[in-house]
């Protein structure tokens, strides 16, 4: 019975892990996606110079604290602040994917900037507005410059996903974590669970050049 539990633990514990990682980076990268571009826009107002140092502030806190302090202090103090209550799996995907945004927000950065200037001035020329040059020239561009760094940014909240435990939040490292106490057995339970983050990292490393190459591939043509 103690091993069937454990079996459905490991596989919710997995689902959870999943959920977290790919729908942290989702939200990080629309959040990231809408930082970079207050970061590059012209400064020609307060507007836009309040967006800019507001966006240093968020990227500065979300980079420079522990992703554990951040969740914590969502689900202790901001949730219950502000009267939210929410299932504590959507609160850890949104602690992920606010942590997310700052990261992203600075690999979106370099890839916008990494797009030639040239790109911009041809969609102005064709009588596109900054708006509309940036979603339909200079941010598919961009993507496709950052792909690898996403991977790596995805692969990290992968990997970061075992500190939701502290908001008692099921997932792969607690299942594994369940067995162990229940089975007075340690080495096995951390050893598969060390096995498991191994092949998943190495699974997503593989989409991940997948991609690159078809990406690649798509240039050339």
């Amino acid at each position: 019975m103690i091993e069937l539990e454990g079996y459905k633990n490991v596989l919710q514990g997995l689902a959870n892990t999943a959920l977290i990682a790919v729908f942290g980076l989702l939200i990080g990268m629309i959040v990231g996606c809408l930082l970079a571009i207050t970061k590059i826009i012209p400064k020609n107002g307060f507007l836009s110079k309040l967006l800019s140092r507001l966006t240093d502030v968020y990227v500065a806190v979300f980079r420079g604290t522990p992703m554990v302090v951040q969740l914590l202090i969502i689900h202790y103090v901001l949730f219950p602040a502000v009267g939210i209550q929410l299932p504590l799996l959507v609160e850890a995907i949104l602690a992920f994917g606010l942590n997310s945004g700052a990261y992203v927000c600075e690999i979106m950065r370099g890839g916008i900037l990494s797009v030639d200037a040239g790109q911009t001035e041809a969609g102005r020329a064709l009588g596109l507005n900054y708006k509309q040059t940036m979603l339909k020239i200079v941010l598919p561009q961009a993507i496709k410059n950052v792909v690898p760094t996403l991977g790596n940014e995805f692969i990290a909240l992968l990997k970061e996903t075992s500190v939701v435990s502290f908001i008692t939040v099921l997932d792969l490292t607690k299942a594994f974590q369940n067995i162990a106490n229940s089975t007075y057995e340690y080495v096995i339970p951390y050893l598969v669970l060390a096995l498991i983050y191994l092949v998943l990292v190495l699974a997503v490393t593989g989409i991940i050049k997948l991609v690159e190459r078809r990406l690649r591939a798509s240039d050339k043509r």
